[in-house]
């Protein structure tokens, strides 16, 4: 897709979704969103309604509705932010760090410009916008996205797509859909090599995507709720909690998952000999023990498990491992040496 529409139908999703739940009418939208200014009547009709077919098939929800309670000659347009974001998914330490860069650069994109021109203009329209709403669109996704419009370009073409994922993992895609949560964006589809239904995080695409089809090599299956999807592939809800101490400004994820302890509430360790000096005592939900086991180890001594004992017998179990794989990959007769 070429940038400037894909700068266009990100202005329409700005000035549809901050209009604080009210029905904009065509007119006022071909006002507000640079783009569709300069185009004839007829030329904006059918670049409007490819726009918003292209946004629907991303699983973007626009809603249609009558603008005047008086008439119903003109419809009106609007995305609500409740049927536009997912829950929140936890982020670890290193997509933090993207995430608040990548709001940084939405204050200098070009995009901020079109931004307050367009609110400005619905303002003076009578439509009040909400902008708090934006930071469902944070950040820019032309400025931290490589992936994302080539897999866009995918989802309209059908065509499937190939990239390597976070781990080196190489991944073919048939790609029905992107969606989006607080600023980071997703794409949903059938895993070709494991003949599934995955959602992967364009955030950990390390590569860009490259077509492995041509356009049309595949159906969306017709009864597609994107939203739906992307709820049920998103994390499970914790099922069991483990009393974690974590060393003072390290393991960040694990610490903003997690709600503080109070010292009567902190197991069998022994607080009067000062084992937990320097950490902080947390308590975090997890589903699975056995990858929660995997996630805790990362983080060798600057996270000690307190409760419960299989999980901690869990991380151990990962650490030795770790140690034994270690021990192994060292030259026969260096094991000795010092």
């Amino acid at each position: 897709m070429a940038p400037r529409k894909t700068e266009r139908i990100l202005n329409l999703t700005i000035c549809l979704l901050v209009t604080g739940g009210k029905f904009v009418p065509k007119s006022r939208i071909r006002e507000a969103v640079e783009g569709y200014h300069d185009l004839t009547d007829a030329a904006f009709e059918r670049t409007f309604e490819r726009d918003k077919d292209e946004l629907r098939s991303l699983g973007v929800p626009i809603e249609v509705g009558g603008f005047d309670a008086f008439f119903d000659d003109e419809a009106g347009y609007r995305i609500l932010p409740s049927e536009f974001e997912l829950p929140p998914i936890d982020l670890d330490a290193e997509e933090a760090a993207v995430v608040g860069v990548a709001a940084r650069v939405w204050q200098h994109a070009s995009m901020a410009e079109s931004t307050r021109s367009a609110i400005a203009k619905l303002r003076a329209a009578g439509v009040e916008p909400d902008a708090s709403h934006l930071t469902t669109l944070e950040p820019s996704v032309s400025a931290t996205e490589p992936a994302f419009e080539p897999l866009w370009t995918a989802v309209i073409e059908r065509t499937r797509m190939s990239f390597t994922y976070r781990g080196g993992q190489k991944r073919t895609l048939e790609p029905w859909g992107i969606t989006s949560s607080k600023g980071r964006w997703y794409v949903i589809g059938r895993d070709v090599d494991r003949d599934a239904t995955r959602m992967f995080k364009l955030s950990r695409i390390v590569d860009l995507p490259k077509r492995a089809s041509k356009a049309g090599a595949f159906e969306v299956p017709d009864d597609l709720d994107l939203r739906s999807l992307a709820r049920a592939l998103g994390p499970d809800e914790p099922t069991a909690a483990a009393i974690l101490a974590i060393r003072t400004g390290k393991a960040p994820s694990l610490r903003r998952r997690g709600s503080a302890v109070e010292p009567a509430n902190r197991g069998g360790v022994d607080r009067g000999r000062g084992e937990l000096s320097g950490f902080e005592v947390v308590s975090v939900g997890y589903s699975d023990a056995r990858t929660f086991a995997e996630e805790v180890a990362r983080y060798a001594a600057d996270v000690v498990v307190i409760e419960p004992p299989e999980l901690r017998e869990g991380v151990i179990r990962q650490l030795r491992s770790v140690v034994d794989a270690a021990r192994a990959a060292q030259p026969a007769g260096s094991q000795g040496a010092r």
